[in-house]
């Protein structure tokens, strides 16, 4: 059987998907809570089929690595694989989560009564279709097409083939709790060839075909993504992650802090890439923390030539150690088990430093003096700026939004997590008792004498 040439493939695709649009806007709120409610049940009812499907899984990642001399690279590709019970019971707890969240289609805001006693008003409304790239693993995918079926939204979705028998067993039972309340078949419409062009082909959608992109994965990705798509793209989690430790800072308090927001999760998007340390109180604080993150973390340290000359490291075989930090350094966002380290001699050095690398996404200043901070918050240009609390509680669930599709940080879209209402827009609404815009082309006089003739 000849294959179809994937670029048709895709046109029809996006065809059949842009006609769930008006069906999804019919379906109503509990509906669609009613289908994330199948599915979270579908996972209490057949986790160990779907933990069985992932070891399937597990052992062809391993297998693709035999002779693999690097165990680490192993370990990781497996363990990027693996799903536990843990992330089962969390992506089943996550879902009635989302379904116990307001639901935002229809809701009325800042509706305000004209002189003319016109109402008008804003009323959220989906943004439309979705194309959602995703490098993740089955659990935030699924995360991610919850969020944006509840927030009305219709998506086509494009994975990657990593998972050959986690993925189908979890799509299959996504359609069938999304059958099961009435959701338009391609509510959620998942793009089954393996083809890297079907990704291209995603992000070279026109905008009659898609509205906005979602892109969750590594830097190449984003980049192919940003350089390629001219639709808007809602979260990308690109940017650097700061941090600035300012002079009188809590010792304790900036060491914790530093240390939970590059190690919670070192792969996050708001997982640090820079700490920037007032030097006054440098040679108290870095020495310390920098053996705990090389020794006890693992952590590959990169500082700047005062810290380097300052810590005065040891080479020894065997042991991580303190090295020099390249330019080309502080720009990136390393994603990973590495940190760049610099000491600046003032609050203005430091957001001076973020101005020039800081790609808007997330910094957090460690502080005892108020007007620093109330600065540092003014003047940083970033999705979120904390004061005081860890980069990594830069997300959904802790700004009370319930979840996220990822992060974003452009000016003219949602900066931050992109939680359900980020997911919508809003249209004017305006309701009248027969108000008209004036001069009416029919004379006062008459209207009433014709209105009648009508009757």
């Amino acid at each position: 059987m000849v294959e179809v040439p994937i670029k048709m493939y895709m046109t029809n695709l996006l065809k059949q998907a842009r006609k769930a649009l008006r069906p999804m806007a019919h379906l109503s709120g509990p509906a669609k809570d009613k289908g994330l409610t199948l599915l979270a049940d579908l996972l209490v009812e057949k986790r160990e089929e779907l933990l069985a499907a992932n070891q399937e899984d597990v052992l062809a990642a391993g297998k693709a690595l035999e002779g693999e001399k690097d165990k680490d690279r192993v370990k990781a590709a497996v363990d990027r694989v693996r799903l536990t019970e843990n992330d089962v019971t969390g992506l089943e707890q996550f879902l009635r989560q989302v379904v116990a969240l307001p639901n935002p289609i229809g809701e009325l805001v800042d509706q305000r009564e004209q002189p003319t006693g016109l109402q008008v008003g804003h009323m959220r409304a989906p943004l439309g279709m979705l194309g959602v790239l995703s490098e993740l693993n089955p659990r935030h995918n699924v995360e991610i097409l919850a969020q944006c079926f509840k927030s009305g939204n219709v998506t086509v979705f494009r994975g990657t083939p990593d998972w050959p028998h986690t993925w189908p067993l979890l799509s299959q039972w996504l359609k069938r709790a999304l059958e099961e309340v009435g959701a338009p078949t391609h509510a959620i419409t998942l793009v089954e060839r393996p083809e890297k062009d079907a990704a291209l082909e995603v992000m070279r959608a026109t905008r009659h075909q898609l509205d906005a992109l979602i892109v969750r994965g590594g830097a190449g990705l984003r980049k192919t993504a940003i350089e390629t798509s001219r639709l808007p793209i809602l979260a990308h989690d690109g940017g650097i992650c700061h941090g600035y430790i300012d002079e009188g800072a809590d010792l304790a308090m900036a060491q914790n802090l530093v240390v939970n927001s590059k190690i919670q999760d070192v792969h996050a998007a708001s997982s640090l890439d820079t700490i920037l340390v007032h030097e006054g109180i440098a040679r108290q604080f870095l020495p310390a923390l920098i053996r705990r993150l090389l020794d006890e973390f693992k952590v590959d340290v990169k500082g700047c030539v005062k810290t380097v000359a300052m810590i005065a490291p040891q080479p020894l075989a065997g042991y991580r150690n303190l090295v020099a930090v390249q330019e080309e350094d502080w720009s990136r966002q390393f994603n990973g088990p590495t940190l760049a380290v610099k000491m600046v001699g003032s609050l203005d050095e430091a957001l001076d430093h973020i101005a020039q690398y800081g790609e808007g996404q997330t910094a957090f200043i460690c502080t005892r003096t108020y007007h620093h901070a109330l600065r540092f918050v003014r003047e940083v240009d970033a999705s979120a700026v904390l004061v005081n609390a860890s980069s990594r509680l830069h997300a959904g669930d802790t700004f009370g939004m319930g979840g996220d599709v990822g992060l974003g940080h452009g000016r003219l879209l949602t900066r931050g997590p992109i939680g359900l209402e980020a997911l919508t827009c809003l249209k004017y609404v305006a309701f009248g008792m027969g108000q008209l815009r004036h001069p009416h082309p029919v004379p006062v006089t008459y209207e009433d004498a014709i209105m009648l003739k009508r009757y």
